[in-house]
This record gives structure tokens, sequence and C-alpha cells, in this order.
């Protein structure tokens, strides 16, 4: 069972890495990634806790683009973690996070929620490389009674459209690429099918995008199919994973749900000695 694509506390996940990795073991995971938003602080442990657990650790990034107004997410395999220009690059990434989430609470505060941002920020304020989210803000909005639910929370307040959005400020996706090479890693679009615009693709793959993460938790068996055999036509790698949260607005139920084909897993790792 091969799981690409997790978070843990790090970033928005609600595991730490020595908890995601024992979880994976349990639901029989050989091959796990850790892709948290904008932070490799999570890889390290992770790293270790696979080796004792004896499963291959593939150290991850996931990376926020816009174009045209539209977030297009972009996993990162096989990343050098401590590759200087990716760690600064990193690190202004979490500065507009931090920024993003203050702007956020404000918007709640317009509409009559009243949120302690400094509160709901103090993972990120005690340890800068951990990096914020809207998911930060749902659980707020759910421990203050606000929402049931995180999923509530998104719907009614944190997703676009909602009184309390905020468009992110991040690079185009071929800049994004590119910082992934750099790190000498793999790039990958996540999750297609959620962006919904797969006209944009072929010109991701003229760019310098390796993959599409063809197997995914919100992605049903046609879409899965659908980005296989476009990834084919545009010669590109496949990847997948349960983007698994430990969040039920995130749908995966544990690591590895969502399993990548090994035949899979070997062409991306053919793409990595390629790029090398």
């Amino acid at each position: 069972m091969i799981d690409l694509h997790t978070h843990t506390t790090a970033s928005d996940g609600r595991r730490s890495p020595a908890s995601l990795v024992a979880a994976a073991v349990a639901a029989g995971v050989t091959v796990l990634g850790v892709t948290d938003h904008d932070t490799v602080t999570g890889c390290a442990p992770a790293s270790a806790a696979c080796a004792d657990a004896g499963i291959e650790f593939v150290p991850g990034i996931e990376l926020t683009s816009v174009r045209d107004a539209t977030d297009v997410h972009v996993l990162g395999y096989f990343i050098d973690a401590a590759s200087p220009p990716l760690v600064s690059f990193l690190a202004d990434q979490r500065r507009r996070r931090v920024d993003r989430v203050r702007q956020m609470i404000l918007r709640l505060a317009m509409s009559g929620v009243e949120l302690d941002a400094d509160a709901v920020l103090k993972p990120g304020i005690d340890d800068p490389a951990t990096s914020a989210g809207r998911p930060w803000i749902a659980r707020a909005l759910v421990k203050r009674g606000y929402c049931a639910t995180t999923g509530e929370a998104f719907e009614r307040w944190l997703s676009r459209g909602r009184p309390a959005f905020v468009p992110r400020l991040a690079p185009p996706p071929e800049d994004v690429f590119a910082r992934i090479h750099a790190a000498g890693g793999v790039a990958s679009i996540a999750h297609p099918g959620l962006v919904g615009r797969d006209e944009w693709i072929p010109e991701f793959a003229e760019a310098g995008v390796d993959a599409l993460e063809a197997y995914h938790t919100k992605q049903d068996g046609e879409q899965t199919a659908r980005y296989i055999a476009l990834a084919d036509r545009l010669g590109l790698a496949v990847s997948g994973g349960s983007d698994y949260h430990g969040d039920e607005s995130h749908g995966a139920v544990s690591p590895g749900s969502v399993s990548l084909p090994r035949a899979a897993y070997d062409a991306l790792l053919r793409r990595k000695a390629a790029a090398r």
C-alpha cells in the first residue's frame, strides 16, 4: 500500500508525524509520503518513525500556486528538505499564510463572529516552521460553538465566495514546478479534479510538471481513469494518495485509504532518477 499524500500537525493535519506513521503502519502502508503545506518540518521526525517501523519514507511538500484567481496545489516528492532556496521560499509562504489567517479572522469579526487570532495562530507563533491554514480557523469555530463541524465552517464562512474568504497570494504554477525541481524533487498537480481546469494541464506539461495526482480521496473512478489517460497522452507520470488530515472535512478516513499502484510509484522513481 503506497500513500504519497498525507499531512501532519506541521501544517493542517491532526496527527503528529510519529502518530501519523503509527496510523499508517496499522493500516498496512508500506510507502508513506508526508506532504505538509509550505513546510518540511514534519519530514525528519516522520522519516525517523518510518525507519523504526520498517516502511519506506518519501519526503514531500504541498505548495499552493495561483492562476487566474484559482488555487493550483502542487505536490513535490523526493525533495531535499534542507535545500536553502526552498527553505527561504517556504518561510515567506508561511508568513503569507499567517497574514491571511489574520485577515480572515478580521472578516469573521465584521460578521459578529469573534475569535482570538493569537490563540488560533499559537502553534505557528510558537514554532514559525509550522504552517498555518484555514483548518485552524475552522477548528476554532467548532470549539467556540459557531459551527458544528469543520465542514460547516468551510461551507458557511471560509470557502471561496463565503463571507470570511481571503484570496491567496502565491506564485504561478510554473514557478512552483521550478522550485520543486531546484530542490531535487518531482512535481505533480494535486487533485486536478478539485481544480477543475483540465484545459490547463497540457500547458503545465510543457512548463515542466512531471505528474498528475490521478488517485485521490475526492476523485472517483471515472476521474482517476481520465487522469491516467491524460497523463499517458502528455507523457506524464501519475501520483496518488489519501490526502489524510485526520479531519472529517478532508474525507480520508485513514492513511492508505487511497493507494498508488506499485507500477505508478516505480515510474515516479524513474522520473526522480532521470532528473538527477
